[in-house]
């Protein structure tokens, strides 16, 4: 561990220019602005392939500000304030002679500093070897990487080697930005602060849990990196395993990041691999064809620009997994995510154990167990569905299962919740690693989903197709109704 973890306010973001930071960091640091949360000192760098001037980029900064920051949001005194941060270095990452540049531009600000690689994971070497040439690579210093950490188990191997060839893996942040959602840190809070779920949080208590990311938006224009991706290497290693860490860990010893890190290694670690034989009942893979979202055409993926049309990557999984371990033995855990589908969903679903003895009714017929369903999108929420009985004299015998809800936005009247990259950008000036992903975690995900894939290609499973605009095949409805459940639908 870093002794003294100092307050960082030089940050240098590489790649200042592209997509993630235009659409993402630079409003996330404006709410960070907003929000009084940002040092006096703070001053940042931007980095990109492009000649321009500091007045250009501040251009460019202003116009993404107004393009993904609502207007009821938006106060130019606050525009002004952040973009008055910033500064401009026009770099060839390839070329260790950029650095000195680079070097001179940040020769006068304050050690140590934060470096931030929103670019191409192939480029983090380079990178990661110009720092370590020029000097600005320090015991102090932190290195933040987004993913895709790799293509396999070992492409990321290889990435992490090369990080670590410079830093320590305590200087190392790995962002996955879900992590950084009000509602995905509080899970913690959800499961250890109350006796009522962490009492019922095992195989005793729970029936199945469910988590799915659905997104009504296709490739885009993204094609090309995706298709060598695929959906479950896209969102299923990444986004969705970090959800079922945090929702089967064991209770951390400290809420510090080696406490709750160490606990998401052992769930990947329990993690049951799917085989050949396993595949039929507990893997589906599909692919968006023509159809409509919202009423408005919208082309299959091998007929989006750019496509290859005898592609098979896959668009769309769900997949039926078990955390091999004392709490969670026989729970299924279902797992769905997809491009194109009928709305922009992602929520995890905790679905309890009937008593047993049922009263309201004659036919003493089976009552569902409750329901908690935990929303990250289109609301960050927390609902509890319970049973009452209805209003009337005469419904006696008669129940209703209504919501316990608590809608963080409402509830803790919070101008809003733009995204999880705030909270990330904080803790990295700050020093926190509990919402970033450690090595081990990384490579064990890899690894289970490189059987899963490797499982899924060996067997005899053809790929599935769904229209645009709904829920997936018709197969992955089978999947779980197989089994006597069904996928939790609004």
């Amino acid at each position: 561990m870093i002794e003294s973890l100092k307050i960082i306010d030089s940050f240098v973001l590489y790649g200042v220019l592209g997509d993630l930071s235009v659409r993402k960091l630079i409003p996330a640091w404006y709410y960070l602005e907003r929000d009084s949360m940002l040092s006096d000192s703070l001053q940042i760098l931007g980095v990109g392939r492009k000649e321009i001037s500091d007045s250009e980029l501040k251009n460019t900064l202003k116009k993404s500000l107004e393009t993904y920051v609502p207007s009821e949001y938006l106060d130019q005194k606050i525009v002004s304030t952040l973009i008055d941060r910033f500064s401009y270095c026009s770099c060839d990452l390839q070329n260790p002679n950029s650095y000195q540049k680079l070097k001179l531009k940040v020769q006068d600000w304050n050690m140590p500093m934060a470096h931030y690689l929103a670019i191409s994971p192939r480029l983090f070497e380079s990178v990661c070897d110009g720092l370590s040439g020029a000097g600005l690579v320090t015991k102090e210093c932190r290195i933040v990487v987004e993913k895709p950490i790799g293509y396999d188990l070992e492409s990321s191997q290889e990435i992490n080697e090369k990080l670590i060839k410079h830093f320590d893996e305590s200087q190392i942040y790995r962002i996955d930005h879900y992590l950084g959602k009000e509602t995905v840190q509080n899970l913690i809070t959800l499961r250890f602060a109350n006796s009522l779920f962490s009492s019922q949080w095992n195989s005793k208590g729970v029936e199945y849990v469910e988590i799915t990311s659905a997104e009504s938006v296709g490739i885009e224009d993204r094609w090309g990196y995706f298709d060598g991706m695929g959906q479950l290497r896209d969102m299923v290693q990444s986004h969705l395993l970090q959800l079922l860490c945090l929702i089967a860990m064991e209770p951390p010893n400290r809420l510090d990041d080696q406490s709750i890190r160490s606990e998401k290694v052992k769930v990947l670690e329990a993690l049951k691999s799917l085989d050949e034989e396993s595949i039929a009942s507990s893997f589906v893979s599909g692919q968006y064809t023509d159809g409509e979202v919202d009423g408005v055409y919208k082309p299959g993926y091998v007929n989006e620009e750019g496509a290859r049309p005898d592609s098979k990557t896959e668009t769309f999984v769900s997949i039926k997994t078990e955390i091999q371990n004392w709490r969670w033995s026989g729970v299924p855990f279902y797992l769905r995510t997809g491009k194109r589908m009928e709305t922009k969903t992602t929520q995890i679903v905790i679905h309890f154990k009937s008593d047993g003895h049922y009263i309201f009714n004659e036919n003493k017929e089976s009552l569902n167990g409750n329901t908690l369903i935990i929303s990250l999108h289109p609301t960050e929420s927390i609902s509890l569905q319970v049973f009452t009985k209805p209003h009337g004299v005469d419904k006696h015998s008669i129940i209703r299962s209504d919501p316990m809800s608590l809608d963080f936005i409402k509830t803790q009247q919070l101008l809003n919740i733009p995204s999880g990259y705030q909270s990330l950008l904080m803790d990295i000036l700050n020093g926190n690693q509990s919402l970033f992903l450690c090595r081990e975690e990384v490579e064990l995900a890899w690894k289970w989903c490189d059987e899963t894939l490797d499982a899924f290609k060996n067997s005899n499973q053809e790929l599935f197709y769904y229209k645009a605009g709904s829920n997936g095949p018709r197969e992955s409805e089978a999947l779980i109704t197989n089994n006597g459940y069904q996928w939790y639908e609004e």
